[in-house]
Protein backbone atom coordinates (compact mmCIF):
# COMPACT_ATOMS: atom_id res chain seq x y z
CA UNK A 1 0.00 0.00 0.00
CA UNK A 2 1.17 3.58 -0.45
CA UNK A 3 3.21 4.53 2.61
CA UNK A 4 4.28 7.93 3.92
CA UNK A 5 6.93 8.61 1.22
CA UNK A 6 4.46 7.78 -1.54
CA UNK A 7 1.80 10.02 -0.02
CA UNK A 8 4.32 12.83 0.51
CA UNK A 9 5.46 12.44 -3.10
CA UNK A 10 1.89 12.87 -4.31
CA UNK A 11 1.35 15.80 -1.94
CA UNK A 12 4.37 17.65 -3.30
CA UNK A 13 3.49 16.70 -6.86
CA UNK A 14 -0.09 17.96 -6.96
CA UNK A 15 0.28 21.02 -4.71
CA UNK A 16 1.79 23.44 -7.29
CA UNK A 17 -0.93 22.56 -9.79
CA UNK A 18 -4.01 23.00 -7.60
CA UNK A 19 -3.16 25.55 -4.89
CA UNK A 20 -5.06 28.72 -5.72
CA UNK A 21 -7.36 26.90 -8.11
CA UNK A 22 -11.15 27.03 -7.75
CA UNK A 23 -13.25 23.88 -7.90
CA UNK A 24 -15.73 24.01 -10.74
CA UNK A 25 -17.31 20.56 -10.49
CA UNK A 26 -16.98 17.22 -8.71
CA UNK A 27 -17.89 13.92 -10.36
CA UNK A 28 -18.43 10.92 -8.10
CA UNK A 29 -18.69 7.74 -10.16
CA UNK A 30 -18.34 5.30 -7.27
CA UNK A 31 -19.28 6.46 -3.74
CA UNK A 32 -18.69 3.09 -2.05
CA UNK A 33 -15.17 3.45 -0.68
CA UNK A 34 -13.96 2.46 2.80
CA UNK A 35 -16.46 5.00 4.09
CA UNK A 36 -19.26 6.19 1.80
CA UNK A 37 -18.54 9.40 -0.07
CA UNK A 38 -20.90 12.15 1.04
CA UNK A 39 -23.93 12.52 -1.23
CA UNK A 40 -23.49 16.28 -1.04
CA UNK A 41 -19.76 16.34 -1.82
CA UNK A 42 -20.23 17.94 -5.24
CA UNK A 43 -22.39 20.70 -3.77
CA UNK A 44 -20.11 21.19 -0.76
CA UNK A 45 -16.96 21.65 -2.87
CA UNK A 46 -18.30 23.66 -5.80
CA UNK A 47 -16.84 27.17 -5.91
CA UNK A 48 -14.26 26.61 -3.17
CA UNK A 49 -10.59 27.47 -3.65
CA UNK A 50 -7.66 25.26 -2.63
CA UNK A 51 -5.56 27.16 -0.09
CA UNK A 52 -3.01 24.47 0.75
CA UNK A 53 -2.17 20.81 0.22
CA UNK A 54 -0.56 19.09 3.19
CA UNK A 55 -0.10 15.64 4.66
CA UNK A 56 -0.89 14.19 8.09
CA UNK A 57 0.31 10.61 8.49
CA UNK A 58 -0.96 8.90 5.31
CA UNK A 59 -3.82 11.37 4.80
CA UNK A 60 -3.69 14.10 2.18
CA UNK A 61 -5.38 17.30 3.31
CA UNK A 62 -6.78 19.56 0.61
CA UNK A 63 -7.54 22.70 2.59
CA UNK A 64 -10.07 25.10 1.08
CA UNK A 65 -11.70 28.35 2.17
CA UNK A 66 -14.69 26.32 3.36
CA UNK A 67 -13.25 23.18 4.91
CA UNK A 68 -10.82 20.33 4.30
CA UNK A 69 -10.99 17.30 2.03
CA UNK A 70 -9.28 14.29 3.62
CA UNK A 71 -7.98 11.73 1.14
CA UNK A 72 -6.59 8.34 2.10
CA UNK A 73 -5.24 6.09 -0.64
CA UNK A 74 -5.95 2.81 1.16
CA UNK A 75 -4.26 -0.26 -0.30
CA UNK A 76 -4.19 0.67 -3.96
CA UNK A 77 -5.36 4.25 -4.43
CA UNK A 78 -3.68 7.02 -6.40
CA UNK A 79 -4.25 10.64 -7.38
CA UNK A 80 -3.35 11.87 -10.85
CA UNK A 81 -3.51 15.16 -12.66
CA UNK A 82 -5.27 14.76 -16.00
CA UNK A 83 -7.16 16.90 -18.48
CA UNK A 84 -10.89 16.98 -19.12
CA UNK A 85 -10.52 15.14 -22.41
CA UNK A 86 -8.83 12.12 -20.79
CA UNK A 87 -11.46 9.40 -20.55
CA UNK A 88 -12.02 7.86 -17.12
CA UNK A 89 -10.85 4.28 -16.61
CA UNK A 90 -12.69 1.53 -14.76
CA UNK A 91 -11.46 2.41 -11.26
CA UNK A 92 -11.40 6.21 -11.62
CA UNK A 93 -14.01 6.87 -8.95
CA UNK A 94 -13.83 10.64 -8.36
CA UNK A 95 -12.85 13.66 -10.45
CA UNK A 96 -12.32 17.15 -9.04
CA UNK A 97 -12.49 19.61 -11.93
CA UNK A 98 -10.94 23.06 -11.57
CA UNK A 99 -11.85 26.18 -13.49
CA UNK A 100 -8.48 26.18 -15.32
CA UNK A 101 -9.25 22.78 -16.88
CA UNK A 102 -7.10 20.72 -14.52
CA UNK A 103 -8.65 17.51 -13.19
CA UNK A 104 -7.54 15.76 -10.00
CA UNK A 105 -8.56 12.12 -10.48
CA UNK A 106 -8.90 9.57 -7.66
CA UNK A 107 -8.36 5.95 -8.68
CA UNK A 108 -8.75 3.01 -6.31
CA UNK A 109 -9.16 -0.56 -7.62
CA UNK A 110 -9.73 -2.11 -4.19
CA UNK A 111 -11.80 0.77 -2.80
CA UNK A 112 -10.13 0.65 0.64
CA UNK A 113 -9.33 4.36 0.49
CA UNK A 114 -11.42 7.32 1.59
CA UNK A 115 -12.46 10.79 0.44
CA UNK A 116 -14.02 12.68 3.35
CA UNK A 117 -15.18 16.26 3.71
CA UNK A 118 -15.03 18.17 7.00
CA UNK A 119 -15.69 21.77 7.97
CA UNK A 120 -14.01 21.39 11.36
CA UNK A 121 -10.31 21.94 12.02
CA UNK A 122 -8.70 19.02 10.21
CA UNK A 123 -6.46 17.93 13.09
CA UNK A 124 -9.55 17.63 15.30
CA UNK A 125 -11.16 15.13 12.96
CA UNK A 126 -11.73 11.76 14.64
CA UNK A 127 -9.35 10.04 12.22
CA UNK A 128 -6.50 12.46 12.96
CA UNK A 129 -6.78 13.73 16.52
CA UNK A 130 -5.26 10.65 18.21
CA UNK A 131 -2.36 10.20 15.80
CA UNK A 132 1.22 10.22 17.03
CA UNK A 133 4.12 12.47 16.10
CA UNK A 134 5.23 13.02 12.50
CA UNK A 135 8.53 11.13 11.99
CA UNK A 136 10.19 13.91 9.99
CA UNK A 137 9.30 16.67 12.46
CA UNK A 138 11.65 18.14 15.06
CA UNK A 139 9.29 16.88 17.76
CA UNK A 140 10.16 13.32 16.79
CA UNK A 141 13.44 12.63 18.53
CA UNK A 142 15.26 9.97 20.50
CA UNK A 143 14.19 11.34 23.87
CA UNK A 144 10.52 11.14 22.96
CA UNK A 145 10.85 7.61 21.61
CA UNK A 146 12.76 6.58 24.75
CA UNK A 147 10.05 7.92 27.06
CA UNK A 148 7.23 6.33 25.09
CA UNK A 149 8.98 2.95 24.99
CA UNK A 150 9.42 2.56 28.75
CA UNK A 151 8.00 -0.74 30.03
CA UNK A 152 6.70 -1.64 26.58
CA UNK A 153 7.02 -5.37 25.87
CA UNK A 154 5.90 -5.24 22.25
CA UNK A 155 8.50 -5.88 19.52
CA UNK A 156 10.26 -2.68 18.55
CA UNK A 157 9.05 -3.06 14.96
CA UNK A 158 5.43 -3.13 16.10
CA UNK A 159 6.16 -0.20 18.40
CA UNK A 160 7.44 2.13 15.67
CA UNK A 161 4.60 1.06 13.34
CA UNK A 162 1.99 2.07 15.93
CA UNK A 163 0.38 5.21 14.51
CA UNK A 164 -0.42 6.43 18.02
CA UNK A 165 3.35 6.54 18.68
CA UNK A 166 4.84 7.62 15.35
CA UNK A 167 2.79 8.00 12.19
CA UNK A 168 3.57 6.74 8.74
CA UNK A 169 6.35 4.21 9.45
CA UNK A 170 4.98 1.39 7.30
CA UNK A 171 6.26 -2.13 6.97
CA UNK A 172 8.85 -1.52 4.26
CA UNK A 173 10.48 1.42 5.98
CA UNK A 174 10.33 -0.14 9.46
CA UNK A 175 12.34 -3.10 8.14
CA UNK A 176 14.87 -0.82 6.51
CA UNK A 177 15.26 1.58 9.45
CA UNK A 178 15.78 -1.22 11.97
CA UNK A 179 18.45 -2.78 9.78
CA UNK A 180 20.19 0.57 9.38
CA UNK A 181 20.03 1.09 13.16
CA UNK A 182 21.35 -2.42 13.89
CA UNK A 183 18.32 -3.35 16.00
CA UNK A 184 16.46 -6.65 15.92
CA UNK A 185 12.80 -6.11 15.04
CA UNK A 186 11.75 -8.73 17.61
CA UNK A 187 13.49 -6.98 20.51
CA UNK A 188 11.13 -5.57 23.17
CA UNK A 189 10.75 -1.81 22.82
CA UNK A 190 11.27 -1.36 26.56
CA UNK A 191 14.83 -2.72 26.33
CA UNK A 192 16.00 0.14 24.12
CA UNK A 193 18.26 2.66 25.79
CA UNK A 194 18.45 6.34 24.88
CA UNK A 195 21.28 5.81 22.41
CA UNK A 196 19.28 3.07 20.68
CA UNK A 197 16.29 5.38 20.40
CA UNK A 198 18.31 8.28 19.06
CA UNK A 199 19.96 6.03 16.47
CA UNK A 200 16.62 4.51 15.47
CA UNK A 201 14.93 7.89 15.01
CA UNK A 202 17.84 9.12 12.90
CA UNK A 203 17.55 6.02 10.71
CA UNK A 204 13.77 6.36 10.35
CA UNK A 205 14.22 9.97 9.22
CA UNK A 206 16.99 9.03 6.81
CA UNK A 207 15.11 6.12 5.22
CA UNK A 208 11.90 8.12 4.79
CA UNK A 209 13.71 11.20 3.48
CA UNK A 210 15.66 9.13 0.95
CA UNK A 211 12.47 7.48 -0.26
CA UNK A 212 10.70 10.82 -0.64
CA UNK A 213 13.61 12.26 -2.61
CA UNK A 214 13.52 9.30 -4.97
CA UNK A 215 9.78 9.30 -5.55
CA UNK A 216 8.57 6.54 -3.25
CA UNK A 217 8.87 2.78 -3.41
CA UNK A 218 7.91 0.96 -6.58
CA UNK A 219 4.96 -1.25 -5.71
CA UNK A 220 2.54 -2.90 -8.11
CA UNK A 221 -0.31 -0.59 -7.14
CA UNK A 222 1.55 2.70 -6.67
CA UNK A 223 2.00 5.48 -9.18
CA UNK A 224 2.75 9.10 -8.45
CA UNK A 225 0.75 12.10 -9.54
CA UNK A 226 2.01 11.91 -13.13
CA UNK A 227 1.49 8.16 -13.44
CA UNK A 228 5.17 7.27 -13.09
CA UNK A 229 6.22 4.64 -10.56
CA UNK A 230 8.72 5.50 -7.84
CA UNK A 231 12.03 3.66 -7.67
CA UNK A 232 13.22 3.41 -4.07
CA UNK A 233 12.74 -0.37 -4.17
CA UNK A 234 16.07 -0.91 -5.89
CA UNK A 235 17.82 0.36 -2.75
CA UNK A 236 16.04 -1.88 -0.24
CA UNK A 237 18.55 -3.76 1.90
CA UNK A 238 16.32 -6.24 3.71
CA UNK A 239 12.65 -5.95 2.76
CA UNK A 240 11.70 -8.68 0.27
CA UNK A 241 15.18 -10.25 0.46
CA UNK A 242 14.51 -13.36 2.60
CA UNK A 243 17.38 -15.90 2.36
CA UNK A 244 19.48 -13.55 0.23
CA UNK A 245 22.90 -12.51 1.58
CA UNK A 246 23.08 -9.52 3.89
CA UNK A 247 24.61 -6.55 2.08
CA UNK A 248 26.94 -6.02 5.05
CA UNK A 249 28.03 -9.45 6.35
CA UNK A 250 26.81 -11.79 3.57
CA UNK A 251 24.92 -14.04 5.99
CA UNK A 252 21.47 -15.18 4.75
CA UNK A 253 18.70 -12.85 5.85
CA UNK A 254 15.98 -14.32 8.07
CA UNK A 255 12.24 -13.75 8.01
CA UNK A 256 9.57 -13.91 10.72
CA UNK A 257 5.97 -12.71 10.89
CA UNK A 258 5.23 -9.87 13.31
CA UNK A 259 1.62 -8.72 13.54
CA UNK A 260 1.09 -10.74 10.36
CA UNK A 261 3.68 -8.65 8.52
CA UNK A 262 6.76 -9.93 6.74
CA UNK A 263 9.80 -8.99 8.81
CA UNK A 264 13.25 -9.53 7.33
CA UNK A 265 16.46 -9.01 9.30
CA UNK A 266 20.09 -10.06 9.75
CA UNK A 267 20.95 -12.07 12.87
CA UNK A 268 24.55 -10.90 12.71
CA UNK A 269 24.12 -7.17 12.10
CA UNK A 270 21.03 -6.55 14.24
CA UNK A 271 21.05 -7.04 18.02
Amino acid sequence: MPELPEVETICRGIAPHIIGQTINQVLVRQPRLRWPVSKTLAVDLAGLTIRSVTRRAKYLLLVTNGGTLLVHLGMSGSLRLVTTDQEAAKHDHIDILFTDGTVLRYNDPRRFGAVLWTKEVANEHKLLKSLGVEPLSEACNGELLFQLSRNRKVPVKSFIMNSHIVVGVGNIYANEALFMAGLLPTRHAGTLDLDDCQRLIECIKRVLSNAIEQGGTTLRDFVNESGKAGYFQQQLRVYGRKNLPCVTCQQPLQEVRLANRSTVFCCECQK
